[in-house]
């Protein structure tokens, strides 16, 4: 499906093909492929439009925020680890260096400068804002016929956090029970007795029990966006799922949550604790997605089975494609149709495939939720662009 506008594509193509890497190659040399990447992805997420100075003309002017928010998004296009290396690649590298906006006769900034810009770019979201505005420039007025979400596993460096346990008084001895607590009484008022448990089977008459909890899910439906996001767990933690082939993988860090397209460009992302289950976080990624773009049919696999997540899909205006759990019963199969279509879910294994292996994915330094989501930002930036670049084909 031609999910954005030709022209506009191949007009920057011939732009940067045609004007801007000769004028690069007379002045450092042939170019790698490598490096001819980095500039159409620089070309296309544009991220020196979204970055600002705090400096006000008192003390030593800081370094421009757009050349290291350039460097930071070479860095997921080259696949580097860590920001040493990327100082390192921009010291024998010039053209890199003049690629990303750094001038050849000054020097380049410290690692400590780097690690501060990374910290502004994280606290202010400069890779979601510039997520958002490319898709919107280049897919929000495109009919996108199958949206495939999904949530994949991403492994840190760091302690999973501890969970809150209630405090449990320790229980008294038979010293300490002949004796009268301290500022009270001899005699203490008997402990209260247990509520009783509820009963199990059919309740009698008259007899009034309290309504079951609504699901967490039931309790998305009536709650506004920012609500939502704002009860999504994001400490680290183990998390454990199940992989293609059945068996269970556990991890210590987090869970990645993707819609992509079907022209395989990440439509919006959402970062979560590893914990957290992949149907908990279908409801905010659906209304984030919508306000972006338009698609038809929304693509699940079996974990987000659930009669709420299909009727809040036809809610709003699409065609769910939710692979039947049969939690122990008979499993429901796709109409032919339908199989054909939800096929089309591999756009979102491909996704978090070339998001791990080509942009970053793998290797996270970082630690945070904050600092953990502008790390995967930046290699989403990249294969957003990729991607996008590839529809000229």
């Amino acid at each position: 499906m031609n999910t954005t506008q030709p022209q506009q594509i191949m007009q920057r193509w011939h732009v940067i093909q045609h004007e801007l890497l000769p004028e690069l190659t007379d002045q450092f040399g042939p170019l790698t492929p490598k490096l001819e990447k980095v500039i159409h992805t620089l070309e296309w997420v544009r991220i020196e439009e979204f970055t600002r100075t705090s400096w006000c003309g008192v003390g030593r002017p800081p370094f421009e925020r757009a050349w290291l928010a350039n460097a930071f998004v070479a860095k997921a296009v080259l696949g580097l680890a860590t920001t040493a290396g990327l100082l390192e690649r921009l010291m024998i590298d010039r053209a890199l260096r003049r690629i990303c906006g750094f001038p050849l006769c000054k020097i380049l900034p410290s690692e400590a400068t780097f690690s501060r810009a990374f910290d502004e770019f994280a606290e202010a979201g400069l890779g979601q804002r510039v997520h958002e505005a490319l898709i919107k420039e280049h897919l929000g007025d495109q009919l996108i016929g199958h949206l495939s979400r999904d949530g994949t596993a991403i492994e840190a460096r760091e302690r999973p956090a501890r969970k809150e346990t209630p405090a449990i008084e320790p229980a008294a001895t038979a010293q300490s029970s002949l004796l009268p607590a301290e500022g009270s009484p001899a005699e203490a008022s008997p402990p209260e007795a247990p509520a009783p448990a509820r009963k199990q089977g059919r309740p009698r008459r008259g007899e009034a029990r309290p309504a079951a909890k609504a699901s967490p899910i039931q309790r998305q439906r009536g709650q506004t966006l920012v609500q939502m996001l704002d009860q999504i767990p994001t400490a680290c933690d183990r998390g454990t799922k199940c992989n293609a082939q059945g068996y269970k993988n556990s991890w210590s860090g987090y869970k990645l949550h993707l819609d992509t397209a079907d022209c395989g460009v990440p439509i919006a992302a959402l970062l979560s604790s590893a914990s957290m289950h992949d149907s908990l976080a279908a409801i905010p990624l659906s209304l984030i997605s919508a306000e972006r773009v338009t698609n038809l049919y929304d693509l699940m696999d079996a974990a987000y089975c659930s009669t709420d997540l299909r009727e809040h899909s036809r809610s709003l205006g699409h065609v769910p494609l939710i692979d039947h759990n049969p939690r122990r019963g008979a499993k429901i199969e796709f109409a032919p149709a339908e199989a054909i279509r939800y096929n089309e879910r591999t756009a979102a294994e491909r996704s978090n495939a070339r998001l791990k292996d080509e942009f970053g994915g793998r290797t996270l330094r970082v630690k945070g939720h904050t600092k953990v989501m502008a790390h995967l930002m930046f290699g989403i930036l990249a294969l957003s662009a990729d991607q996008l670049m590839r529809l000229r084909q």
